[in-house]
C-alpha cells in the first residue's frame, strides 16, 4: 500500500464510526483542488506556491474518501464515480491552471501557448484515469495496477509539485507534462486493447 494511503488510512479512522461519509471528504478534495487551480492561474510567484499546497491537498484528500469508504463501508457506486468526475476535473484545471499561470512569465514554450500545454496534459492524464477505470471494470484491480517503487506509485509524483514552484519551475513542468503525458495515455492505451483482445469473445 502507498504511503500516502496508509496515512490517510490512519487519520480517517476516527472518522468511520461517524457521520462523515466518503463523498463528504471528495467534496472537500474538489474545493481544494478547484482553488488550487484557481490560484495557480493567477501566475505570480507567491501564487505558485500557494497553489501547488493546496493541489498537494487535494491528491492527498484523493486517498482519504477511497480509505474511508473501505473502513467504514459506506462506498456506494455513485460516489466512486463522483470521485472518478473529481480527479478527471482537479487533473484537467489542475495542468491548464498551471499552464496559465506560467504564461504570465512565459507567453510562449517552443512556440506553443502555455496554455494549450497544460490543457493537452490535463487532457491526457484525465484520459488515462478513465482508461484505468476501464482496464478494472475488465480485468479486476490487479490489472490497473500502478507501477510503484517503494511504497510510490507514479501520481505521488504530484507531491513534488511545490518544489517545482519553489524552483520557479512551472513553465519546464508544464512542457514536460505535455509531452509525457501523452505518451503514457498512449502506452495506457495499447495496454487497455492488449487486455480488451484477451477477453473471450
Amino acid at each position: 500500500m502507498p504511503w500516502d494511503a496508509r496515512l490517510a488510512r490512519y487519520l480517517v479512522r476516527p472518522l468511520s464510526k461517524g457521520p462523515i461519509r466518503p463523498n463528504h471528504l471528495t467534496t472537500v478534495r474538489l474545493a481544494f483542488g478547484l482553488a488550487g487551480a484557481f490560484v495557480l492561474a493567477r501566475g505570480t510567484y507567491a501564487a505558485m506556491n500557494v497553489g501547488a499546497l493546496l493541489i498537494v491537498l487535494s491528491n492527498f484528500l484523493d486517498h482519504a474518501d477511497g480509505e474511508l469508504a473501505r473502513m467504514s463501508g459506506k462506498g456506494s457506486r455513485l460516489g466512486h464515480w463522483y470521485d472518478l468526475a473529481s480527479d478527471a476535473l482537479v487533473t484537467i484545471l489542475l495542468f491548464s491552471g498551471m499552464g496559465l499561470g506560467a504564461g504570465v512569465t512565459h507567453p510562449r514554450i517552443f512556440g506553443f501557448s502555455p496554455l494549450a500545454l497544460g490543457i493537452v496534459a490535463g487532457i491526457a492524464v484525465a484520459l488515462i484515469f478513465l482508461l484505468r477505470m476501464s482496464i478494472e471494470n475488465v480485468g479486476g484491480k490487479a490489472a490497473s495496477k500502478q507501477g510503484a517503487l517503494a511504497g510510490f506509485e507514479t501520481e505521488d509524483a504530484l507531491y513534488l509539485l511545490p518544489l517545482v514552484t519553489l524552483c520557479d519551475g512551472a513553465a519546464a513542468f508544464v512542457a514536460a507534462a505535455a509531452v509525457g503525458a501523452p505518451l503514457f495515455a498512449l502506452w495506457v492505451l495499447r495496454q487497455y486493447y492488449r487486455i480488451m483482445r484477451a477477453l473471450p469473445q
